[in-house]
């Protein structure tokens, strides 16, 4: 079963997205910008990102320690440090798989970073 979760913004139907879909256990969360912060360093925007997809996740059943791989997109790769402190903050003891790369630019210019989420809900295993 399909679970579409709206992010309410105008171009869902124009373009045809959700901010994330869960299909059984996994659920895949858009490409997040940081909407709705005056935040204009990388750190700050990536926490915004992270809210948002908390949201996303919390209406599709899950929560951050079931998500399984973040990418992080990033308008200057210079900016990596700020971004890992953000995502550590958050993932440090989840520990996802994570991809970090530099964009030449976003739909909003003053958009320093965007992320992606993936999750597994339900998906614990056994440490080694």
């Amino acid at each position: 079963m399909r679970q579409n979760i709206p992010s309410g913004s105008y171009l869902e139907p124009i373009m045809g997205f959700s901010r994330a879909v869960r299909i059984g256990n996994h659920i895949a969360v858009a490409g997040t910008g940081p909407i709705g912060t005056d935040a204009t360093d990388t750190y700050g925007q990536l926490v915004r990102c992270f809210e948002i997809t908390r949201a996303a996740l919390a209406e599709a059943g899950a929560t951050m320690q079931d998500v399984t791989r973040t990418r992080i997109l990033l308008t200057d790769i210079a900016d990596w440090e700020e971004a890992a402190r953000a995502h550590g903050e958050i993932f440090r003891d989840i520990r996802p798989v994570i991809t970090v790369m530099q964009v030449s630019a976003f739909v909003d210019p003053a958009w320093r970073v965007e992320t992606e989420v993936d999750a597994i809900v339900g998906g614990d295993i056994a440490s080694d």
